[in-house]
């Protein structure tokens, strides 16, 4: 019985520790311009606590990717938040083309990089759109953004190996299809 303080004690210590990297796991994201932190405490309030933010925020990867319900809801988002700058398919005007394998922040590689673009901005007339569109519809438009990607698959380095096996240019004649009554869930 003498051990049983001491056996507490370490096993507090052990849980918190685990609680502390926990805590951790979660990513910095960060501004693609001056390195400084993101603020996700800034973004609106609805949509932050959807399980696909939550799952995203946790690994740097996008669970809409590849998802037809969320492409479909990711491509009106596009056409409303993006397109006047980027085009209607993302080929590019003010903006840069979001289709090809060019990325003038190498950061928009990755799905962490390309959230950190459209969340805190960049340089010139791309601000930040954590006031404009939730968390949960950046993830959407991003899907969108990856599934109409038209580059070499070697340069897609948000793919799965899955998706990378499947993978076939994206073209503006085809169609998406969503089954009837699809939602946009991981």
């Amino acid at each position: 019985m003498k051990n049983t303080p001491r056996t507490a004690g370490v096993l507090s210590l052990a849980v918190l520790s685990l609680a502390a990297a926990a805590a951790q796991a979660q990513i910095t994201f960060r501004n693609v311009t001056d390195g400084s932190a993101l603020d996700m405490a800034n973004a609106r309030e609805e949509g932050r606590d959807t399980p696909g933010v939550k799952q995203f925020l946790e690994t740097g990867k996008n669970p809409y990717n590849s998802k037809p319900a969320c492409l479909k809801q990711g491509e009106d988002l596009m056409l409303t938040a993006c397109s006047a700058c980027h085009g209607h398919y993302a080929e590019g005007k003010i903006g840069p083309s979001l289709t090809d394998d060019y990325w003038t922040y190498p950061e928009g590689k990755t799905d962490e990089g390309l959230f950190s673009i459209i969340f805190g901005g960049a340089r010139a007339q791309m601000g930040p759109q954590y006031l404009s569109l939730t968390l949960d519809e950046m993830l959407q438009v991003m899907a969108w953004v990856r599934h109409i990607y038209h580059g070499p698959v070697e340069a897609a380095d948000w793919m799965t190996d899955e998706e990378r096996k499947v993978y076939k240019p994206w073209s503006p004649d085809q169609k998406l299809e969503v089954p009837d009554g699809a939602v946009c869930a991981p």
